[in-house]
């Protein structure tokens, strides 16, 4: 038996969390075209008959401009601290850039670089990217669509045959260590993500501030009494349509209270950062 930790490491929006969510074969975490939708170490294990994969998939590395971009990049970099695999996504419909060169500098040698977003690219945008990513000099390169899978198998392979000997790290069938309580309060933010869209996702913030089940009340923090009607929607429009897709995600029956909250500037003071858990 083999076991060991493997971090997805990358600039925002790169596919981290759809990679995770596709060799896991279930959704562990939150997926949008939003920068910042991961804002912590998620870890998902992936259990095989000879290997057990942890996954931890992390912020995407980005400029920070305030106290939570910082404490972001910090826990994306805290991520690599003790891992057996360090594997760096590319987006190989965009240019490599100097961003992409920054997280690399963060990999060591011998990390893995994906390629992702094979589907959405042309054949000569792959080989011209799979060119780029070569003047990285890591050690291993493999081209992905973590959308529909193809060469997902392959790049699982290579870290399982890279993982020390040891036994199992989790139970067989614990695909994540997420509390419930931390993933509603994600899906919730998923959700915030999809239907504000362009108007101020970085100023959400959610979190549960009560459960006692089936009554869950979760706290969904702004930053400005002015993006809290936002939030509401017209006669609570936004928020009858976040309620509706999360309860579509959870077990039957639960009632579920989501609630504003306007909290001035919460990214950039460290109190409540330390309370969101960030």
């Amino acid at each position: 038996m083999k076991s060991g930790f493997a971090t997805l490491l990358g600039r925002p929006n790169v596919g981290k969390s759809t990679l995770l969510n596709q060799i896991l074969g279930e959704k562990v975490s939150i997926v949008s075209n939003k920068v910042q939708t991961t804002r912590h170490a998620v870890r998902g294990v992936l259990t095989r008959p000879d290997a057990q994969i942890v996954f931890v998939d992390t912020p995407g590395i980005h400029k920070p401009r305030t106290r939570l971009g910082m404490r972001l990049n910090a826990t994306a970099e805290d991520a690599l601290d003790g891992v057996d695999v360090v594997c760096l996504l590319i987006d190989a419909t965009q240019p490599l850039g100097r961003g992409d060169e920054f997280v690399a500098a963060l990999c060591p040698p011998d990390a893995l670089v994906v390629v992702n977003k094979i589907d959405r690219a042309s054949k000569d945008q792959v080989i011209a990217q799979l060119g780029a990513a070569a003047k990285l000099d890591r050690a291993e390169y493999f081209p992905v669509s973590a959308r529909t899978g193809a060469g997902v198998d392959v790049f699982v392979d290579a870290i399982s045959s890279r993982l020390p000997e040891g036994p199992m790290l989790y139970p067989a069938d614990q695909i994540s260590d997420t509390s419930d309580e931390h993933w509603v309060s994600e899906l919730v933010r998923e959700q915030l993500l999809a239907i504000l869209r362009e108007e101020l996702p970085h100023s959400v913030a959610a979190r549960v501030v009560d459960w006692e089940w089936p009554m869950v009340k979760v706290e969904i923090l702004v930053e400005r009494e002015s993006q809290k009607g936002i939030v509401i929607g017209h006669k609570g429009e936004v928020l009858k349509k976040v309620g509706i897709a999360v309860r579509e995600q959870m077990p039957e029956g639960v009632f579920l209270d989501l609630v504003v909250k306007v909290e001035k500037d919460w990214q950039r003071r460290d109190a409540s950062l330390d309370r969101l858990g960030y």
